[in-house]
């Protein structure tokens, strides 16, 4: 079955972005890139502070309400749908709720053909980017190192503590058919 779906998992500042981008890079046909995060940014200013929204708590943890996963529920079926369509599709996504994450793809998947790969980073490593960086609160990356990864399954683990991003798009990029 040919692979429409790339779905990475990994806490924050892991580095699924710089290995989505190398993806699109290395891959011969042209795949679309969606996050978690280009999400979290299309959703309205009011849902990002909001309980029925999402919450990122001073200390790093994130919260979700209803109105939340009613939305990221339509985004997901949308996501799936361009699959459906033809395009390829590469998604960078952080699985919060674990197994639980896991399934709410499962079900937009429909039988869709998705390769899952997970995305670890030694909490120190991906902590100090993240203070690198500068664009997230200290201490979610520290807090969702493992977490993200509890009760998922992957067809493919890379780990970027001391692997570059194009190594590990290179890695996932030979399990793709």
């Amino acid at each position: 079955m040919t692979t429409q779906m790339i779905i990475i998992n990994g806490g924050s500042s892991s580095g699924k972005s710089g290995i989505v981008r190398s993806l699109q890079a290395v891959l011969p046909d042209p795949w679309l890139a969606f996050g978690c995060d280009s999400f979290v940014d299309a959703m309205p200013a009011k849902m990002q502070a909001s309980d029925e929204g999402i919450v990122f708590a001073a200390d790093g943890g994130v919260s979700v309400g209803a109105d939340f996963r009613a939305l990221e529920a339509a985004w997901m079926d949308g996501i799936v749908a361009m699959a459906r369509a033809g395009a390829r599709v590469v998604i960078d996504d952080v699985f919060l709720g674990g197994a639980a994450s896991q399934q709410r793809w499962q079900k937009a998947l429909g039988g869709l053909a998705a390769l899952w790969v997970g995305v670890r980073c030694e909490s120190a490593v991906a902590a100090g980017r993240e203070v690198a960086r500068g664009d997230r609160t200290q201490g979610m990356a520290a807090s969702q190192a493992d977490v993200v990864h509890e009760g998922v399954f992957y067809d493919l683990e890379v780990d970027t503590t001391h692997t570059e991003s194009l190594v590990c798009a290179r890695t996932i990029a030979a399990h793709v058919s």
